[in-house]
């Protein structure tokens, strides 16, 4: 509403100094000279600039920050000045350990992520240089090293030399822009480099290339309502370029922090031939706190573990690793499967902040052809066999771990020299569209192996024959094996 007043307000005013004509009464008496119409007519331009302004502005935000992807939030800001500003436009982004705290990163070596690259079609040939997702280097001087350096905008005009020409000054100064490696541009381009501020920070640069032959843009980025108007732009994509960049540098962290922690699992016994699988889910999700382990017991037996902490992010990562310790401490006191269980809900049931867990411990024992099993909420292992199918084995499931309701019971399967134990986290099976027995049936119908396959080789076939092809949770898996002697015996 106030625009709109301020709109009709400015509307009879032009009007009125057009025509020449006051309002009469006190009010004449009181107001200033009638303007000239030249200086209304300006007023109603300006005023059109406005609000041409505002809305390009709300088609930025539209457009700009539509995911969290760094990559495709950058693409989209190119795009856009493409459209609206240039023929080339380019978006550098400061590597995080240089970001600084003010306008600008000061003298030193400077180097960018060129992130993402929009061309005209009649332009294909003057992008700057370097790949995507190349790192560049800025040499002292340069158009985006001043930028950086500043924390302002830098106008180069149309035949500027390798010392730039800063805003304002007389086109054509220096010689040619060849003198800058590292940049795209030169000779008959003009260029414009406006930084790319959010949370009072410089995170990167917007580069633009505008020749004015035979286009729509026809000037050299002189005018100073039209840098302004970038600049503007480029601070609201900013904020959307900002948030895509933390999300991607929360989601490294978590990777990173959860590949330390999960370690391949322990070495087994001889007797035992292990292989294992993770897979994160590659989605906007974080990765979760799936795990697997492997202990080493007294008489040839093997500890087979598999879980997975609820939720996802940082804090599931930190409570897998939590987990993993404490299943370490209590297996070393050689107790049954269903046991261990017990002791570790109670261990964890006193931390009111540890997330709960679903688990799957399978004690293997080759010498016995045995493998005894126990649940806390986790989907059933499965045995293949070289002569038939599949078999999911039945195992009583208790409650989840960490919930101090735990009542956990074992059950004893055996396991014959050749056959494969398959544990996997739900990942592997679920779908968000299907009922969990649906999935479970289609892990069912796996054949059983050949005897001389490896188990890299089946778990390569479980992923590709019974994984989702763009799976909502992270996958992981891990494949047992009793080895036998040339008497069929197991050792």
């Amino acid at each position: 509403m106030l625009f709109r007043d301020g709109w009709q307000a400015r509307e009879v005013r032009v009007r009125s100094d057009g025509a020449g004509v006051g309002r009469g009464g006190d009010e004449a008496a009181q107001a200033p000279a009638p303007a000239p119409a030249l200086r209304g007519a300006h007023g109603l331009r300006a005023l059109l600039a406005d609000r041409e302004r505002l809305a390009l502005l709300d088609e930025a935000a539209d457009r700009i920050g539509t995911s969290l992807d760094l990559g495709a939030t950058c693409a989209e800001l190119a795009s856009f000045a493409v459209a609206r500003f240039a023929q080339v436009a380019t978006v550098e982004i400061l590597p995080p350990e240089a970001i600084p705290v003010g306008p600008g990163v000061g003298a030193g070596p400077l180097r960018t992520r060129r992130t993402a690259r929009e061309t005209a079609p009649a332009f294909r040939d003057r992008g700057a240089p370097g790949a995507l997702g190349a790192w560049v280097r800025h040499r002292p001087g340069c158009p985006t090293a001043r930028c950086l350096e500043g924390g302002h905008a830098v106008l180069v005009r149309p035949g500027a030399g390798p010392s730039g020409a800063p805003s304002g000054a007389p086109a054509g100064e220096g010689g040619s822009g060849e003198g800058w490696p590292c940049e795209a541009g030169g000779g008959d381009a003009a260029m414009l480099v406006v930084p790319l501020r959010a949370r009072g920070q410089l995170i990167g640069v917007l580069s633009l290339l505008r020749t004015g032959h035979g286009t729509r843009h026809d000037r050299d980025f002189g005018n100073d309502v039209d840098q302004h108007t970038v600049q503007a732009v480029a601070d609201r994509a900013a904020r959307s370029v900002d948030n895509a960049r933390r999300h991607g540098m929360a989601q490294d962290l978590t990777m990173e922090l959860q590949r330390a922690l999960l370690a391949d699992p322990g070495t087994p016994h001889a007797n035992l031939e292990l292989a294992s699988r993770y897979l994160p889910c590659g989605t906007s999700a974080m990765v979760g706190g799936d795990w697997f382990e492997s202990i080493r017991l007294s008489f040839g037996r093997t500890l087979l573990v598999i879980g997975d902490v609820m939720g996802h992010g940082v804090e599931a990562a930190v409570d897998m690793s939590a987990y993993r310790t404490l299943l370490r401490g209590v297996a070393a006191a050689d107790l049954p499967p269903h046991r261990i269980l017990r002791q570790l809900d109670h261990l964890t049931a006193q931390n009111d902040a540890t997330r709960p867990a679903t688990c799957l411990l399978g004690l293997i024992e080759p010498a016995r052809r045995r493998a005894t099993f126990a649940s806390a909420g986790h989907l059933p292992p499965t045995l293949l066999s070289p002569d038939r199918p599949a078999q999911l084995l039945e195992v009583p499931t208790g409650p989840p771990l960490g919930t101090g309701l735990g009542d956990y019971q074992a059950v004893v399967h055996p396991l014959d020299s050749g056959q494969v134990l398959l544990l996997y986290t739900d990942g592997l099976v679920e779908r968000r569209t299907e009922d969990i027995d649906a999935s479970l049936a289609r892990l069912a119908r796996l054949g059983g192996p050949r005897p001389d396959a490896s188990l890299e080789d089946l778990l390569d076939h479980v992923l590709a024959t019974v994984a989702p092809t763009a799976p909502d949770d992270d996958i992981a898996v891990l494949a047992a094996r009793a080895r036998g002697d040339r008497d069929g015996l197991v050792r």
